[in-house]
């Protein structure tokens, strides 16, 4: 929530500052002329959940929490249309692959817990989007008859948005006997299903993506520009991990098997215990409850597509 009402102050704060700002088209109508666009990104995702992390205690989920060494690749596909000269909407479909391990961490109880995971995420996508303007124009001159000057601009423009979106994932964890990977959704890792265990999962949630976006307008047809967009979801599982262990680990591998049993406790033994019943016969804790996020840097490559112009008809004197 942090992140959210920062976010929500910037945006005020940008909003009062552009109302003073000189708009980035030259004419009037010249933003009508940059209202379709197809956008292709590129870049780098990282993810914030209960695995892996810096070497002390989880600080919530905070940016400052990242461990840089799983940043993993993230595409994007998207589509922006101007409503108006300031404000857009966006739809897009994005890949990104997100990983946590707990071995790229020196704190203790983390390290001994011992989980690992990787997730593909497929993501659709709508925002809308808040746009100010800055200009950069020069000029050209031609010789067509008489002397004649020509403007010739660049323009940058900021983008604020929010939207909301939906996304599917399939975390899995590396099996370190075969070092393949293997789907943990139904190995029931935290006893789903199981009596006095949570239920199941659903690999489809809701995301909320906030961010801030830069581009710069080269000419008539193409943009480039880079975009941080951070997701808040309502899962705490793209990782596998949110509540305890399950207690009863005989029923749990009598029900599941051997191997499930394995990839829902792996610990190094560390730290004798950690793992086992509390005193009250609970679950030991396994993750924390707050929701997992995740989040993008990418850059933008964008093509315009400008209406078609009207042909004039000469109309006969007679």
């Amino acid at each position: 929530m942090y992140y959210i009402r920062l976010f929500i102050i910037i945006c005020f704060s940008l909003i009062f500052d552009g109302l003073y700002a000189q708009g980035g088209f030259t004419r009037p109508n010249d933003w009508k002329k940059y209202r379709k666009e197809v956008t292709f990104q590129a870049g780098i995702s990282e993810f914030l959940g209960d695995l892996g992390g810096l070497n002390k205690i989880g600080t919530d989920f905070s940016p400052v929490d990242l461990e840089f060494t799983l940043t993993r690749p993230a595409i994007s596909l998207g589509y922006r249309y101007k409503l108006a000269k300031n404000f857009n909407i966006h739809s897009s479909f994005n890949y990104l692959l997100v990983a946590g391990d707990d071995k790229l961490t020196k704190e203790k109880f983390r390290s001994n817990r011992n989980l690992n995971f990787k997730s593909n995420i497929f993501e659709l996508a709508v925002r809308a989007e808040v746009a100010f303007f800055t200009s950069q124009v020069g000029h050209r001159y031609g010789i067509k008859k008489t002397l004649k000057r020509r403007q010739k601009g660049k323009s940058n423009e900021f983008i604020l948005f929010a939207g909301v979106g939906g996304f599917w994932y399939n975390p899995k964890g590396k099996n370190p006997a075969t070092g393949q990977w293997e789907k943990l959704y139904p190995m029931h890792t935290e006893g789903q299903g199981l009596p006095g265990g949570p239920k199941q999962y659903k690999r489809i949630s809701i995301s909320i993506p906030v961010g801030i976006a830069w581009r710069m307008t080269l000419n008539k047809l193409w943009c480039v520009g880079l975009e941080y967009s951070y997701r808040k979801t309502f899962t705490d599982y793209i990782d596998d991990v949110s509540t305890t262990y399950y207690p009863d680990k005989v029923l749990f591998e009598d029900t599941y098997g051997t191997k499930a049993l394995a990839f829902s406790d792996p610990n190094l033994g560390n730290i004798p215990y950690a793992t086992a019943p509390n005193g009250d016969g609970t679950g030991a804790q396994r993750g924390d409850k707050e929701k997992d996020s995740y989040m993008s840097l990418q850059f933008t490559v964008g093509r315009f597509f400008p209406p078609k112009r009207r042909k004039t008809k000469l109309r006969s004197k007679f």
